[in-house]
């Protein structure tokens, strides 16, 4: 009797309530019920951002908010800073680019973070980059990224905002926008937030409004002037994803409940435990300067095939985990601790990688990777 485990850095597993609340019968979302649902989640959202501003509600991946994004901090033929250091990296330029900007890229090694003193010198010797986007958290390649040394620098500049992807960073390690000076944050609902894949949410602060008064790139169904004038009235510009924003309601109660900072420690024990658990078995992580809280990226050790690891522990084991995406395809592999995931999960994705790796002809020592783990979550 095999059970599904799913630890791949997104979509995360739901909690036994979410998954109650989506069965439920569906709100209108012109009535009075689902504004007060609204106006309450759009609360919730502020604290989870760290932020005074408003945070909009988008039906769609957190891509979705990554194009609104720029669609609204940039005009035709302006240049754009893009640091690239993984997939989602890429993704900001790939944006960029399809909305004619003009970018410049700051190619980082995949499993490394930026040096800050680059992105001054770009900056220094870009001074009409009228932007700067980044990942919080690159899920791609398990790295944190140094945004609050970037955010020093871009908040002294006048007309060089900051946009974050914040998708595997908001709600897993502190990323204050507000006190940071960030000017934009992205985040998505399938990941910390512990909700299915739907719903992409923005913040934006002062000068990222003032710049979207003069935004003069497309905009129809990303509006946020129009989402910024409705949803305090509890309303959205088009039909949202209902039975998701009522749950967020909910999974936003959960995460007010356990403490932010509570929910900050309890994903840096996971991680540190994860990470010491695959070190204890050998492996090396592919992110050892700057690892993130939210997954952790594996070397697929020598002498056995990489792409055989995922394929292995989900058809064998019932776990789902991610391998490497594009060039790190058959390279790493990784498992998330994000959202829903408590010391007895990781001491189980443990065990499986253990036996996994065995399998695959890794000498690996059953139980010391469980071993360290416990010790960990258990110090």
């Amino acid at each position: 009797m095999k059970r599904e485990y799913l630890f791949a850095p997104g979509p995360t597993q739901l909690p036994e309530e979410i998954l109650r609340i989506l069965s439920e019968p569906i709100v209108y979302h012109r009535g009075p019920k689902f504004k007060a649902i609204l106006q309450e989640a759009r609360a919730d959202l502020k604290v989870l951002f760290q932020t005074e501003q408003d945070v909009l509600v988008l039906t769609s991946s957190g891509t979705g908010a990554m194009e609104a994004a720029v669609t609204h901090t940039l005009s035709r033929g302006d240049r754009a800073l893009v640091i690239e250091g993984g997939k989602f990296g890429e993704r900001w330029g790939e944006i960029c680019q399809a909305y004619g900007v003009d970018v410049e890229w700051l190619r980082v090694p995949w499993g490394k973070a930026v040096d800050p003193a680059d992105v001054r010198k770009a900056l220094t010797n870009g001074s009409d980059i009228r932007a700067v986007f980044v990942q919080a958290s690159e899920t791609s390649t398990g790295v944190k990224q140094p945004v609050h040394e970037i955010a020093e620098i871009t908040r002294r500049l006048p007309d060089t905002l900051l946009a974050v992807d914040g998708i595997t960073a908001v709600g897993v390690f502190p990323v204050p926008m507000d006190a940071w000076g960030i000017d934009v944050m992205v985040s998505g609902s399938q990941k910390a937030m512990m909700l299915p894949p739907g719903l992409g949410f923005i913040a934006m602060g002062p000068r990222a409004w003032a710049r979207a008064e003069r935004s003069d790139l497309p905009k129809f169904y990303f509006n946020l002037r129009k989402e910024r004038e409705l949803q305090p009235k509890g309303e959205t510009n088009f039909t949202p994803a209902v039975p998701f924003i009522v749950a967020l309601r909910r999974a936003l109660q959960m995460i007010r409940e356990e403490g932010l900072e509570q929910v900050f420690a309890r994903h840096e024990r996971l991680a540190k435990a994860t990470r010491e658990g695959m070190r204890a078995l050998g492996l090396e992580l592919f992110a050892p300067e700057s690892p993130s809280n939210a997954c952790t990226a594996v070397k697929v050790p020598a002498g056995v095939d990489g792409e055989k690891i995922p394929k292995h522990i989900r058809e064998t084991y019932g776990v789902t985990i991610a391998g490497g995406q594009s060039k790190l395809k058959g390279k790493i592999f990784r498992i998330a601790h994000l959202g829903y995931y408590n010391p007895f999960d990781m001491v189980m994705v443990m065990s499986a990688v253990e036996m996994t790796l065995r399998d695959l002809g890794y000498p690996a020592q059953i139980g010391a990777g469980v071993r360290k783990v416990q010790e960990i979550l258990a110090g």
